[in-house]
């Protein structure tokens, strides 16, 4: 079986994209970034823009050091390398992208497990983590460590509240556990909570920032916490490959989404709401209110998987995403537009209809 995926159709080109907010390009800003760059090899500490980023982040996150990766997917298996060994448990929402969407890197890489937890958009309670955590036991594995998804993909991209993690986090604490955040859209939930993002994650000992979503960078992640903790985790880096030479180009777009893209994010928000009162307006189409920048949606009453929907939709220029039988996902980034997204509504109407 192959797993290479479909090529895409350039026929009809994508005007509207709206099938995840990793479709963004970069910006001419941010291109001029990349090419002015200062650089240098990344692998032995000489690229100077690396080391901008990562200082940057490291304090926009209020931890004491931080690593550029290529992706979000590496900083979750570096961390989970890194604060686990082989046997040893995790507890996350059982919808975690660790759990989904990761080719079951924890137990391929690390030889962890994953215990699901159940909790409404992606989100669980304290009662829930405290229900299953166990009394240690040489018959079970160890619970090393509690991963929360922020914000919760599957759940909508609704936001954990900072004390709904300070009270999981204190619990994980007390039973001798390590806390790690998925942060891909750490800083959606910053700017719809008005929270700084170094707020949020004070409770967390590790956490990493995508800038490959929102913030509209080509490439790049950036893991941050502990001194020692990093400092152990470039091992993981080098044995996954991530160990990068001139890095500076990509980190200099990172650098420039800090410095232009995060308070844009509000424009992402409300055109999510837009696009979600309008698709509740097709008939047979159900929406679930979106907290930030993802809007999921059943196309069930319409007679349509969320496949077809979908395939109805691409030959008028509109790209959305499908996540089961008759649920899709829509997402709003900086290449979408107000008037794109009533576009896009009128195009749905039609296609349905």
């Amino acid at each position: 079986m192959s797993y290479e995926p479909k090529r895409a159709d350039f026929s009809v080109p994508v005007r509207i994209n709206l099938y995840s907010d990793t479709q963004t390009k970069p910006s001419p800003g941010m291109k001029q970034a990349m090419m002015e760059a200062e650089v240098g090899d990344e692998q032995t500490g000489s690229d100077p823009t690396v080391w901008e980023l990562c200082d940057r982040t490291a304090a926009l996150l209020g931890k004491e050091a931080a690593m550029f990766m290529p992706s979000g997917t590496m900083c979750n298996q570096v961390a989970v390398a890194t604060h686990c060994r082989r046997g040893d448990e995790i507890l996350a929402h059982e919808k975690a992208h660790i759990q989904a969407a990761e080719a079951g890197g924890p137990g391929a890489i690390s030889g962890v497990l994953i215990r699901g937890l159940p909790g409404e958009r992606g989100i669980f309670t304290a009662d829930t983590l405290r229900a299953a955590i166990r009394t240690p036991s040489r018959y079970a594995p160890p619970q090393t460590l509690l991963e929360v998804e922020q914000t919760a993909n599957n759940g909508g991209g609704a936001c954990w509240q900072v004390a709904e993690l300070k009270a999981v986090a204190d619990i994980a604490h007390a039973h001798g556990m390590r806390v790690h955040m998925d942060g891909s859209r750490l800083l959606n939930a910053a700017v719809k909570l008005g929270v700084p993002a170094s707020e949020i994650v004070a409770d967390i000992d590790t956490v990493w920032l995508d800038f490959t979503k929102g913030l509209g960078a080509p490439l790049g992640a950036v893991l941050a916490g502990p001194a020692a903790f990093i400092g152990e985790a470039w091992r993981w880096k080098q044995r996954l490959g991530g160990s990068m030479r001139q890095g500076g180009m990509n980190a200099a777009a990172c650098i420039y989404a800090l410095q232009h893209n995060i308070d844009r994010l509000a424009d992402d928000h409300a055109n999510a709401a837009a696009l979600a009162r309008g698709m509740a307006q097709i008939p047979g189409i159900t929406v679930e209110t979106p907290e930030t920048n993802l809007v999921f949606f059943d196309t069930t009453g319409t007679g349509l998987t969320a496949a077809e929907f979908a395939a109805r939709l691409r030959p008028e220029g509109v790209s959305v995403s499908v996540s089961d039988v008759y649920r899709g996902r829509t997402c709003t980034h900086l290449d979408v537009d107000a008037a794109q997204i009533e576009e896009a509504v009128a195009i749905m109407r039609r296609v349905v209809g």
